[in-house]
């Protein structure tokens, strides 16, 4: 994907660090109208916590065991077996996401953070939500000591790069 195609997309990226900012997002973040897929739900502890916020929600996991357990404590959510990383197999829960939960804080390392960062430009790209929220201390510091680049005639955020 070239550069001029990222910034045309309009999902925001919102890095949170531990499972209490994650879900303190919920609030901030979800809407009555949204319609929110949750990556790496485990046992659907967070994917409850955001059913009441939004008009759906989706679990998934890549446990089937965590799965079972998360429709055992939360019947009345939707839950799948699906690696995150399968981004046919999330395309084909064919549900228009506007709101994209990820928790990728079990992987680390420099490798990961390039990948984790590849996939929330994928699922910007194709799901195209208003935002994506992902539990990462990883790719939260990266981003505290990012600083995006604006030449002075930059206003409406085309160029400088």
């Amino acid at each position: 994907m070239a550069d001029g195609n990222l910034q045309r997309l309009r999902a925001r990226f919102v890095a949170t660090r531990g499972v209490k900012e994650y879900r303190a997002t919920i609030p901030a973040w979800v809407a009555p109208q949204d319609i929110v897929l949750e990556i790496g739900c485990e046992w659907g502890t967070t994917t409850a916590m955001i059913a009441p916020h939004c008009q759906e929600v989706i679990g998934t996991d890549v446990s089937r065991e965590c799965i079972a357990r998360a429709r055992e404590l939360h019947p009345g959510i939707r839950f799948e077996v699906l690696d995150g990383f399968d981004v046919p197999a999330v395309l084909a829960l064919n549900r228009p996401f506007t709101k994209v939960y990820i928790d990728i804080s079990g992987i680390s390392g420099y490798r990961s953070l390039l990948d984790a960062i590849a996939l929330l430009n994928t699922y910007a790209a194709l799901l195209r939500p208003e935002a994506i929220v992902v539990k990462s201390g990883a790719l939260k510091s990266f981003a505290l000591s990012c600083i995006a680049w604006r030449s002075p005639g930059d206003a409406a955020g085309e160029g400088g790069y």
